[in-house]
């Protein structure tokens, strides 16, 4: 009988060169927005976010050639709040600097949009996308799209009687690069590892442990959207107390006041370093080894860096940082939650 089995055919489980072919570009798509959120880190954090105070899709994709483009882009920046509340008298030059990370962030966007939209329609014509996963890439492409006109949306927020831009919409838009980035991932890894459901790993901490995860970006993206991180500049004390006094007196406080941001963001972090090393440990004892290692791995690593750009008065290279740790966080969440759900033995 053992030779009888033996000789019988095998169905082979691994993915075809045109799934993995597909896969290999989502992932790299998923690379794309890592970058994509690690500038718009450095944007925010050197205020240059409304240093373009127009979307012009298709002009706008080069940068001023002459000395007089340059002095256009300045006047129209001129009239805009924060150069009139925060930056009267910047010099040409200066302006070139906060112009170059806004440019970068958004070529990066286009780029972005062609790498999916150009192999989608490859992949397309040539019916290597395999059955069931059209609408899934089709979503992807929509909140793309989606994307940028959220992103305009929260620049334009801060054009009139601000010198930022309006925070909630700052959280709509890293919370929707996220969305991208988890989406496109899970969907590389339903094609390599197959999108079978498995029910013999644990695997109910999934959406408990997503769920506090977004809360803490959303208030990490208020954090830095009101530059919250400024309100207090040491650990475990803030402004002298574990709970400093005065902090949430109205429902509006904890989206509005900088202090109440910061100690929600701070003290959720506790939270969530705690939930994922849980996690970690039921992950690693079921056999998920390098899902838990790196899970254990990035949020200790989140966290000490969150301490350090408190204490260090917020630096833009530890802001940076901090964020593109957060990233990495959802990526290896995502990863984890795939082995649980539907990975491979």
């Amino acid at each position: 009988m053992a030779s009888l089995a033996a000789s019988l055919p095998r169905s082979d489980t691994r993915p075809k060169a045109g799934q993995r072919a597909v896969a290999a570009w989502l992932i790299g798509i998923a690379a794309l927005v890592f970058a994509m959120v690690v500038v718009g880190g450095i944007t925010r954090l050197t205020e240059s976010g409304l240093s373009i105070t127009r979307w012009d899709v298709v002009s706008g994709t080069l940068p001023p050639l002459t000395e007089s483009e340059w002095n256009q882009q300045f006047a129209l920046y001129q009239q805009s709040s924060q150069y009139q509340l925060m930056n009267r008298g910047m010099s040409l030059a200066a302006f070139k600097n906060i112009f170059f990370w806004e440019y970068v962030h958004r070529l990066l966007g286009r780029l972005i949009g062609l790498a999916f939209a150009l192999p989608l329609f490859w992949f397309w014509i040539r019916r290597q996308i395999p059955a069931g996963y059209k609408p899934r890439l089709l979503a992807l492409f929509a909140l793309g799209g989606l994307q940028g006109a959220i992103g305009w949306w929260m620049v334009a927020s801060g054009l009139v009687d601000r010198t930022e831009v309006a925070p909630e919409r700052l959280a709509v838009h890293l919370c929707n690069a996220f969305i991208i980035m988890a989406g496109c991932l899970w969907t590389a890894l339903d094609l390599i590892d197959g999108d079978e459901p498995r029910h013999d790993r644990p695997r109910a901490w999934v959406w408990p442990l997503a769920a506090l995860l977004s809360v803490q970006i959303i208030w990490g993206a208020f954090t830095a959207g009101l530059r919250a991180g400024h309100a207090s500049d040491t650990w475990p004390l803030m402004l002298g107390a574990l709970v400093p006094p005065g902090i949430l007196n109205g429902a509006m406080d904890a989206v509005a006041d900088p202090v109440s941001v910061q100690f929600i963001h701070r003290s959720l972090a506790w939270f969530v370093a705690l939930g994922v090393l849980l996690v970690a440990g039921r992950v690693w004892r079921a056999g998920g080894g390098w899902p838990a290692v790196t899970l254990a791995g990035l949020v200790l690593t989140q966290f000490v860096l969150g301490v350090s750009v408190i204490l260090n008065h917020v630096p833009v290279w530890l802001g940076v940082a901090h964020q593109a740790g957060a990233a990495l966080l959802v990526m290896a969440t995502v990863w984890a939650a795939h082995w649980a759900r539907r990975g491979r033995a």
